[in-house]
């Protein structure tokens, strides 16, 4: 599988990354378990998790869960931990977890729990799950207004989380900080302020990305080249729209997304369906899966770190690993952005 290179070239990082959020919700510690041996068979060498974890839905007792599971795994594989990357996040304001979200004095025990539930005693990548201001993520952006953010509390609270990113860097507890969920202001702001205080800059930003939501393309994607931050995208299949499987809105499999989340986070909507049925037409136009395809488009992007999939069942794992190393031909780059200018935005 190829590798993509983080943090100026000092961290190599699979091109799919094996995400763990129905890890004690969807699937069990024993499929949780079959999912890390099998990603690693297949050359991927990147773990994403999350403290909230388990969602759909996230809830109070089983928050930590996903990381629990992940840490028995290592716990029993001990001297593989160094045979991968480990991310994982502090969660945002959150009526589930955290009402008051995270500053430095938050993450310096938040870092210490996500450490004990994994079994580690580092984390590769550090993230920060939602900003603490608010973001246009998750269907937010139709209401999106952020004149009432105060610029100097947000640079405060800024600095006094990169001091603590700082001091757990210097204590080998965290070895590189990340973002999710942010914007290319945002981005910029905690880049330039790490710069000022010499403290760890960002490496990677992990937000929504697939052929459906393609907010990354612009000020992002010009920010992130430019300053060495790669994306890691989440969500790639669309939480499995772009598989198919959902065959224009009049089949639900029996434990997928949604099944349990019917409207998939605010995606289902009247032009999502049209615009799913271009992608999977163009799949099989020219032979395709169209997961490997929906894949295969994200990890050729020029801003990407690493391309986040999850799976609910080895026969979904085994179809995404089949996407590695596949490069799209022209011909179907040129259908796909004919797609995109006819269905831009679609939820």
């Amino acid at each position: 599988m190829r590798l993509n290179r983080l943090a100026g070239g000092t961290l190599a990082v699979s091109e799919l990354c094996l995400g763990s959020m129905t890890w004690g919700r969807q699937n069990t510690e024993t499929e949780g378990h079959a999912q890390i041996d099998m990603a690693l068979a297949n050359g991927v060498n990147f773990v994403d998790t999350a403290e909230m974890y388990p969602v759909n839905p996230v809830a109070r007792e089983t928050v930590g869960r996903t990381e629990e599971i992940i840490g028995t795994w290592n716990a029993a594989h001990k001297g593989r931990r160094g045979d991968y990357v480990l991310a994982t996040k502090v969660t945002g304001p959150s009526s589930n977890v955290r009402k008051e979200g995270y500053d430095g004095t938050i993450i310096r025990q938040t870092v210490e729990d996500s450490l004990r539930r994994l079994q580690t005693d580092y984390i590769d990548i550090y993230q920060l799950h939602f900003p603490q201001r608010g973001s246009y993520h998750f269907r937010q952006i139709w209401g999106y207004d952020p004149s009432g953010q105060s610029k100097a509390e947000t640079e405060a609270h800024m600095r006094d989380v990169l001091a603590t990113m700082k001091d757990l860097v210097a204590q080998g507890k965290v070895r590189h900080f990340g973002l999710s969920n942010e914007t290319a202001w945002g981005t910029a702001t905690w880049l330039r302020l790490a710069r000022e205080m010499g403290a760890p800059e960002v490496v990677s930003i992990q937000n929504e990305y697939s052929l459906l939501c393609r907010y990354f393309d612009s000020d992002l994607a010009e920010l992130c080249v430019n300053e060495d931050v790669g994306l890691l995208a989440y969500s790639p299949l669309a939480t499995g729209l772009l598989s198919g499987k959902y065959k224009g809105g009049s089949v639900t499999p029996e434990g997928s997304r949604r099944s349990v989340n019917d409207s998939l986070g605010g995606r289902v909507g009247a032009r999502m369906w049209a615009a799913v049925d271009a992608y999977v037409e163009i799949a099989t136009k020219h032979g395709l899966d169209p997961v490997v395809m929906a894949l295969a488009f994200c990890t050729a992007r020029p801003f990407m770190g690493s391309v986040i999939f999850g799976a609910s069942s080895e026969a979904q794992l085994e179809v995404a690993l089949s996407a590695q190393d596949v490069v799209l031909a022209d011909e179907v780059m040129k259908d796909i952005e004919a797609a995109h200018r006819a269905h831009p935005m679609p939820f």
